[in-house]
C-alpha cells in the first residue's frame, strides 16, 4: 500500500463569499483613515514657502491677461452707471407691471454670495472643522468683494444718486429723515453693519499671515506695506492667545450677523402683502439659498487657483469633495423649499397665491422656472457620485449650472410675482435693457477683479491655520523625520 505524505502547501480557498467580505473588511478599514489636511506630508516650512511664493514671485503672464479682461469687464458699470446719472432710470426695463426687476435681482444675488463666505468661515471655525483651513481665507475674501458688487445697485436705483446719503439718519437742511419701518432701510444698517464686521473678520486673521510676509519680503514697497497691516505682530503668546479669542468673538458676532442680514433681505418681500413674497419661508429659504451659491461660487474660486499655482496639496481633492456634500444638501434643501411653496400655496387656499405659483409654471416665464429647477434641483444630485466629486474640474462644470440657477431663482421670485398684479389690465412683461445687462455683466468684472489683486499681494490661504492642522503641530504626535538630502543625515 502506498504511503502519501501529508502536503504543507496550504489548501486553496475555493470560498468566494469569504474573500470578498475579505476584501470589502480591507476597503473599509481604508476609508476609515482620515485623508490629511494636507498632502504628501508636507511640513511648516513647506506650507510657508509654497503660500508666499505666490507673492514674492513676479507675476505670470496669465494674471496680467486676467487682470485685463476683468478691468474691462469692470469699466462696463462704470460707464452704464454714468449714463444712467446723466439721463435717468429710465434707461432701465422697469415699467409700472414690473417696477423691480434686473436691479433687486442683481442685488439679492451678490447679497447672497456675501452672505456665504463669511457664514461658510465663521461657522466652520466654530465647530472646529480643521479641513477648512485651507478654504477659510477664499470665502471670507469673496464676502467682502461681492457684498461690495452688491453695494452698486441700492446706491444707483433711487433714482437720483446725489441724494443717497438722506437714507442715513443724520441732520439734513430739509428735516427729511429715513422711514424705519421700511425694511428697504433695515438692508442700510443691516448690509453695512455686516460688511464692516466681514471686513474685520478677515482683516484679522490676515495679521500673522502679514507679519509672515513682513519678514520674508524682499521688496521695500510691500515690507513697509505688510509691517503697517500686520500691527506690529510679533508671533508672543500673549498675542496668540488675543488672536485666538478675538478670532473666535469675531466669528460668533459675524455668524449671528449672517442670520439677521439674511432675515433683514428677505423681509424687503415677506413684509408686504404681493402674493409670491407674503411668506414665512422666506426667511431659511434666503439663508439656505444663501449657502447654496457661495459654495458653489468658492469651488469656481478655488478650483483654477488652485491649478494655477500648484496649491493641489493644500487645497487637495478632499476640500473639494467636502464643499461638493455641502452644494449637495443645500441642493436638497432648496429643493424642498420650492416644493413646500407650492404646497402653502395650495393649502392656504388664497386664490391670487395660488395663482402666482400657477403662473410661474405656465405663464409667460415658465423656461426660467424650468431652467431655474433644472440648475438647482436635477444637476446637483451627479454630487453623488465620489467621483465626481473627486474631479474638480467636473466639480467646476457642474456649479456653474446652481450658480445660474440662484439667479434665476431671485428673478422668478421678484418678477414672476408682480408682473401680474390684482388688476388683469396692468399686466405686462420686463424685458431686460442693454444698459440693465452691461451693469449686471460688469459687476462681475469687479468681482473677478478685486479677487485677482487679493491673491497677487495677500496670501490666498491663511499660512497659520494650515500649518495648526499639521501633524507636527499636535503635541502628542510622534516627531517627524527630517531627512537632509545632502549628506544622507536625518534628525527630528
Amino acid at each position: 500500500m502506498a504511503h502519501y505524505a501529508p502536503s504543507k502547501q496550504p489548501a486553496p480557498r475555493y470560498d468566494l463569499l469569504a474573500q470578498h467580505e475579505e476584501t470589502e473588511i480591507a476597503k473599509a478599514r481604508q476609508e476609515l483613515v482620515r485623508e490629511p489636511y494636507v498632502a504628501h506630508g508636507r511640513d511648516a516650512t513647506w506650507v510657508g514657502d509654497h503660500i508666499a511664493r505666490v507673492v514674492e514671485n513676479p507675476a505670470p503672464m496669465w494674471w496680467y491677461i486676467a487682470v485685463s479682461i476683468a478691468g474691462g469687464v469692470a469699466g462696463l458699470t462704470g460707464i452704464c452707471v454714468l449714463y444712467l446719472i446723466s439721463t435717468g432710470v429710465g434707461v432701465w426695463g422697469e415699467n409700472k407691471s414690473a417696477n423691480w426687476a434686473w436691479d433687486i435681482t442683481n442685488f439679492v444675488f451678490w447679497i447672497g454670495i456675501g452672505h456665504a463666505g463669511t457664514m461658510i468661515a465663521a461657522i466652520l471655525y466654530l465647530t472646529r472643522q480643521k479641513w477648512a483651513s485651507g478654504i477659510n481665507r477664499a470665502a471670507e475674501a469673496m464676502t467682502i468683494f461681492a457684498v461690495m458688487c452688491a453695494g452698486v445697485f441700492p446706491a444707483v436705483h433711487v433714482g437720483r444718486v446725489w441724494f443717497a446719503w438722506y437714507m442715513a439718519p443724520i441732520p439734513n437742511g430739509n428735516a427729511i429723515w429715513p422711514n424705519f419701518r421700511s425694511p428697504l432701510l433695515w438692508d442700510v444698517f443691516a448690509v453695512n453693519t455686516y460688511l464692516g464686521v466681514s471686513i474685520m473678520f478677515w482683516y484679522v486673521g490676515l495679521i500673522p499671515d502679514a507679519a509672515a510676509m513682513r519678514d520674508r519680503i524682499k521688496n521695500k514697497i510691500l515690507k513697509y506695506f505688510y509691517a503697517v497691516i500686520c500691527l506690529g505682530w510679533r508671533g508672543s503668546a500673549r498675542q496668540w492667545a488675543n488672536y485666538e479669542f478675538c478670532y473666535l468673538m469675531l466669528a460668533g458676532v459675524a455668524t449671528l450677523l449672517v442670520i439677521t442680514t439674511c432675515t433683514v433681505v428677505s423681509s424687503d418681500f415677506s413684509t408686504s402683502v404681493i402674493p409670491g413674497w407674503h411668506g414665512t419661508i422666506f426667511i431659511p429659504y434666503f439663508g439656505v439659498g444663501a449657502i447654496y451659491g457661495g459654495f458653489c461660487m468658492l469651488i469656481i474660486l478655488l478650483v483654477p487657483i488652485r491649478k494655477l499655482y500648484e496649491l493641489q496639496d493644500l487645497v487637495t481633492l478632499r476640500h473639494i469633495d467636502m464643499c461638493c456634500r455641502f452644494t449637495l444638501l443645500m441642493g436638497l434643501f432648496v429643493a424642498y423649499i420650492y416644493g413646500m411653496e407650492f404646497f402653502i400655496a395650495y393649502y392656504g387656499g388664497n386664490p391670487n397665491e395660488r395663482f402666482t405659483f400657477t403662473d410661474r409654471v405656465y405663464g409667460p416665464y415658465w423656461m426660467t422656472w424650468v431652467v431655474m429647477m433644472f440648475c438647482n434641483c436635477v444637476v446637483p444630485q451627479l454630487f453623488w457620485s465620489k467621483r465626481i466629486r473627486r474631479n474638480p474640474w467636473a466639480a467646476f462644470v457642474i456649479v456653474l449650472f446652481p450658480s445660474v440657477g440662484m439667479w434665476l431663482e431671485r428673478y422668478v421670485i421678484i418678477v414672476s410675482s408682480i408682473h401680474r398684479d390684482f388688476l388683469p389690465s396692468s399686466w405686462g412683461m420686463f424685458y431686460p435693457t442693454w444698459i440693465d445687462i452691461l451693469t449686471f455683466t460688469g459687476t462681475f468684472g469687479i468681482f473677478f477683479l478685486m479677487y485677482l489683486l487679493f491673491i497677487r499681494f495677500l496670501p490666498v490661504i491663511a499660512i497659520a491655520e494650515v500649518r495648526s492642522v499639521l501633524p507636527e503641530a499636535n503635541p502628542h504626535e510622534a516627531p517627524m523625520i527630517v531627512r537632509d538630502e545632502r549628506n544622507g543625515a536625518s534628525h527630528d
